[in-house]
């Protein structure tokens, strides 16, 4: 028992819980360990002759499970045994072998494997022997060369005064190893008599005496201007392993050019709107200068890359007299007079404007325009507090100075790039060029941050003022087109369309120039800053100012219930309706020729600026910069568009509301008049008959309905299509075809019983007739809107079967079988199967 519990604990099958099989393949139950104790404890508890019985009974089941379970496994020994025979065979058979391989291995291999060891051993010990006497001899050499070069170093520093030739030896002594150096052998074998001071030593003495010789020679040639002798010392630093030394001072012989320079520019006369912005290209420029000339030969003489620190030396010079001549702007400018009067101005015209009850700034009535159609106000001398003109010109001297600034950082930063590295997985093995961003010496210049202060921000705030004080003058002197009226049998002397006001030319013409001198300055935090002041003054004073103009001064509103609104009303609102669509129209072109400038713009005249010309990408090339000005250019446009057009979708529905919708109702009364759509045959022979055809007054033959409505509906559509633009017209028309669909859907309702096959006849030729003149004055489109009542007085004209089967089935749903037998395509009907009915319901039979 504890033998088969031992086993199943280590995960070997339990054969007294298992089934096992007789010899008759049956399958018997093995008793368990548990079983039979379980009945001997039995035995000893029973206490009854059955209970006994029992006891004997399983006792008897469990022996005979036992003994199958024995003769199964003594039958199973056989095979065993057979098994074991043929190992025994295979073990002998592979003893032979072993003893074979055993022989083999120590009469022919032995001798082989040894003398193979002894030939690997004495070639190791031959390498090994061989690398020895390469590096002694290396040393050797090494040491050689340190002696020749310390000699040679002695020699061309005494009486010779060599200094090329020292200093070359000086270098070749650098590429001695260290240890080598202070190695005791070079210590005992390089000193001599003339110089008996270890080699270390001698040379770091030698290294220190040139230098200094070379910073003095160096000074005396700058002093004197002597470019050779400049040259010639520069040159020679990076071999006596003094870089450092040699670039700190070419830095600062630089340095005093500059400033010689920026002298000379300071002392010439203060003369012209644009001296402070050419003083500051002057600086950058020469700058630019010297880093392009002097390039070239401190990366042959100290190493690619090496120019870095000459230009944070020079940029030192530049933070310094670039802010000489910005203070000097700033105050000869008076840019903080500017400034505080631009905060204190109040805008008083549009503030006033905007008030809820109008009113007009300045305390002049708009009857004293200086223009007759004027809009706006009077301009009052107070208005003038600041000149416009001035800040202007301050604005063009701003953005001049910002521009070369953004221009010289990025000079900058593309001579700070690191060299191109190859990509690992480049097929071609071209380098790739690492992405440009603002090096670490401009970001913590001094000039960056005054340039920031005293430059980026006056032209921002100058810009804003500017835009939105241009925005108020011009709608303080806007005024309608003039000889505008609605009388459609007079023709418009003013053919100068679209008719808008002056304030829309304008203001486009503004927005242009302000975004193009902003985007001029390259720099992009400023370039967004400004966009957003444009966007919010163009949504909030621009659309505004035409939003409360609509309202207050010519919503085209009658005081007569009965009567029209006042033709200026109407041609004042018409008009300010095409300000907003215009304007949609002008932002939409004008950002786009910055986002996607033409080839050919340049030729267009001198107006056009080379940089609006080269594309964002290259106007704005550090890392993300292009695409976050395109963005806010985008918001620009789609913001304007927003606010512009809900204001513009409700002026037309307004121009629908009060001029148009209230006669439509009495156009369709009159054109309808009289006209009856019950016909006998005998009618159609009378030439009296209201129903047939007649003259137009122009000599062509028309329905009289349709005669009727065309007059009518030219004589209503035609003065406001003249005034205003096509997509405002287009709008117009369309909301118009809709409720004459309305109406005339309503008609034809209402004229159940009172027609009959042959008046439906009449009545599709007049429904075509009013629907061919509305589409004739729009879009083939504007058809769609009367498709129900096609659908009407097609119905009333189909013949009887055709009206069975429309009514029985759902067309939209099932198709019809054509001629060849093929179903053909469902009908999309616009009514619905109720209204179908009532639509034939409509007709009057006679009772045929």
């Amino acid at each position: 028992m504890a033998h088969n519990r031992h086993g199943s604990l280590n995960g070997s099958a339990d054969p007294s819980k298992n089934p096992t099989h007789n010899q008759n393949g049956e399958t018997e139950d093995i008793p368990s360990d548990d079983e039979l104790s379980t009945t001997l404890t039995s035995i000893d508890q029973a206490s009854t002759v059955s209970e006994i019985q029992a006891c004997l009974a399983n006792l008897t089941v469990q022996e005979s499970k036992i003994s199958s379970r024995l003769s199964a496994l003594l039958a199973s020994q056989d095979e065993l045994s057979r098994e074991l025979s043929r190992l025994d065979l295979i073990r002998a058979r592979l003893g032979t072998q072993v003893v074979a391989a055993r022989g083999l291995s120590a009469g022919m291999l032995s001798s082989a494997s040894s003398t193979a060891s002894r030939i690997s051993s004495a070639v190791k010990q031959l390498d090994i022997e061989q690398e020895n006497v390469r590096q002694t001899l290396s040393f050797v050499e090494a040491v050689v060369e340190l002696k020749t070069c310390v000699l040679g170093v002695s020699g061309s520093m005494g009486a010779a005064q060599d200094w090329e030739t020292a200093a070359n030896y000086l270098a070749r002594a650098a590429l001695v190893p260290e240890h080598i150096l202070h190695s005791e052998f070079a210590e005992e074998m390089v000193p001599t008599s003339e110089e008996p001071e270890p080699p270390a030593k001698t040379l770091s003495n030698a290294a220190e005496s040139l230098c200094g010789l070379f910073l003095r020679e160096f000074d005396k040639a700058a002093k004197a201007g002597d470019g050779e002798n400049i040259t010639r010392y520069f040159k020679l630093f990076p071999l006596i392993g003094r870089s450092d030394t040699g670039l700190e001072v070419y830095g600062g012989y630089v340095c005093r050019g500059v400033a010689e320079r920026m002298r000379a520019v300071r002392g010439r006369k203060n003369d012209g709107p644009l001296f402070y912005a050419g003083s500051l290209s002057s600086l950058f420029e020469y700058m630019a200068g010297l880093v392009q000339r002097h390039t070239p030969l401190v990366e042959r003489h100290y190493g690619v890359g090496r120019m870095v620190k000459v230009i944070d030396k020079l940029q030192i010079e530049v933070d310094t007299q670039g802010g000489i001549v910005i203070d000097s702007f700033w105050e000869e400018r008076s840019i903080q007079r500017k400034l505080s009067d631009i905060k204190s101005y109040a805008f008083s015209f549009l503030v006033q404007s905007f008030l809820s009850t109008p009113s007009v700034a300045a305390g002049t009535t708009r009857s004293s325009s200086p223009r007759p159609g004027a809009l706006g106000a009077a301009r009052n001398s107070e208005d003038d507090n600041v000149d416009v003109k001035e800040i202007d010109s301050h604005l063009n001297e701003l953005g001049v100075m910002i521009s070369r600034w953004s221009l010289y950082s990025r000079f900058i930063a593309h001579r700070c790039l690191p060299p191109p590295t190859e990509p690992p997985n480049s097929p071609n093995g071209s380098p790739s060029e690492p992405p440009l961003t603002i090096p670490p010496v401009i970001r913590r210049s001094v000039l960056s941050t005054r340039v920031d202060a005293k430059l980026a921000t006056p032209f921002e705030v100058m810009t804003t003022f500017f835009f939105r004080r241009s925005v108020e003058k011009a709608f303080q002197l806007d005024e309608l087109p003039p000889d505008l009226h609605l009388n459609p049998s007079r023709p418009l002397t003013n053919t100068t369309t679209p008719y808008i006001t002056l304030s829309v030319d304008d203001v486009m013409y503004l927005v242009r120039n302000v975004l193009k001198r902003s985007l001029s300055t390259l720099s992009s935090p400023l370039v967004l800053k400004i966009i957003a002041s444009v966007k919010r003054i163009l949504e909030s004073d621009f659309v505004g100012m035409m939003e409360r103009r609509m309202r207050h001064d010519s919503y085209p509103k009658s005081n007569n219930v009965n009567s029209p609104p006042p033709d200026d009303k109407v041609v004042a609102f018409s008009v300010l309706t095409n300000n907003l669509d215009v304007s949609i129209d002008y932002i939409t072109r004008i950002i786009s020729t910055f986002l996607e400038p033409s080839e050919d713009a340049h030729n267009n005249g001198p107006q056009q600026g080379g940089k609006e010309q080269e594309g964002l990408d290259t106007q704005f090339p550090f890392v993300g910069e292009a695409d976050s000005v395109k963005g806010a250019l985008n918001s620009l446009v789609s913001g304007f568009k927003l606010r512009a057009g809900n204001l513009h979708r409700d002026a037309v529905e307004v121009i629908f509301n009060q001029v148009i919708r209230p006669r439509l109702r009495l156009l369709m009364s009159e054109s309808f008049s009289g006209i009856e759509y019950i016909i006998r045959e005998g009618d159609l022979n009378n030439p009296h008959n209201q129903g047939e055809d007649e003259s137009d007054g122009e000599g062509r033959g028309a329905n009289a309905v349709t005669a009727r409505f065309a007059a009518e509906f030219h004589h209503l559509v035609f003065p406001l299509k003249r005034i205003l633009t096509a997509n405002s017209y287009d709008k117009l028309l369309s909301w118009t075809a809709a409720s004459i669909a309305n109406l005339l859907a309503k008609r034809l309702w209402g004229l159940a019983g009172k027609i009959n096959e042959l008046g439906a006849i009449r009545l599709e030729r007049d429904v075509s007739g009013v629907i061919g003149v509305v589409v004739r004055e729009g879009k083939y489109g504007l058809r769609e809107k009367f498709v129900k009542a096609s659908e009407i007085v097609m119905i009333l004209n189909m013949e009887e079967d055709e009206v069975v089967d429309v009514l029985k089935k759902d067309s939209e749903a099932e198709g019809d079988i054509d001629a060849d037998g093929e179903l053909a395509e469902p009908v999309e009907w616009k009514l619905t199967r109720e209204e179908r009915r009532r639509a034939r319901g409509l007709l009057k039979h006679d009772g045929r």
